[in-house]
């Protein structure tokens, strides 16, 4: 990346980070989509053995990766801004929509086919169909488990050891220690951490 790329980026990401809509279609968003969608592809179809280059193609696409394990196939945005803590798991089909930062701390669980997005589209149609976006950042503390089928959405915080079960839509914070079930996701038990 050369400097005037990175100041253009510099100036998008701050517009983002600030919950405005940004142009989702500017050539500074679309060359670093273009990149993460090489880097997944090449993630995709790297036999599953082959544990040493997977890893090395997720520290090239992803800000922190450490001993993370994704299941094929694995889909994102960008990649730059998902923050990985160790133990990390993902089944299959899991996708980050990350223009905005996902952070995921140690030991979290995702099963099959969740989606996690902090990308969202104007009401306004007008500005959709031009391409506008806004997104929220997510954070995912220790030891979270999110069963399959889930959707989390911009804007969320999900605490330590909260489980969501499978199917459920978050759509706001989860509190820690606690199983959020439904669409939208509600708390329905507090766990016990006693053993």
């Amino acid at each position: 990346m050369d400097n005037e790329f990175k100041e253009k980026l510099g100036i998008i990401r701050e517009k983002i980070n600030s919950g405005a809509n940004y142009d989702a279609l500017s050539k500074e968003l679309r060359d670093l989509r273009k990149r993460a969608k090489a880097l997944c592809f090449e993630y995709n179809q790297t036999h599953p053995d082959q544990k040493g280059k997977k890893q090395q193609i997720l520290s090239k696409l992803l800000a922190r990766s450490p001993k993370a394990i994704i299941e094929s196939n694995f889909h994102c945005d960008y990649g730059d801004n998902i923050f990985l803590g160790n133990n990390f798991y993902a089944n299959h089909d899991c996708t980050i929509l990350d223009a905005a930062k996902v952070t995921i701390g140690d030991n979290v669980m995702l099963g099959p086919k969740v989606t996690i997005t902090s990308s969202g589209h104007p009401l306004n149609a007008a500005l959709r169909t031009k391409g506008y976006e806004h997104a929220a950042a997510i954070e995912l503390k220790d030891n979270v488990w999110v069963g399959a089928n889930c959707c989390i959405l911009g804007g969320v915080t999900i605490g330590e050891n909260a489980v969501i079960a499978a199917g459920a839509v978050v759509t706001s914070n989860i509190p820690e220690n606690t199983l959020a079930a439904g669409i939208p996701a509600k708390v329905i038990k507090v766990i016990d951490q006693g053993i």
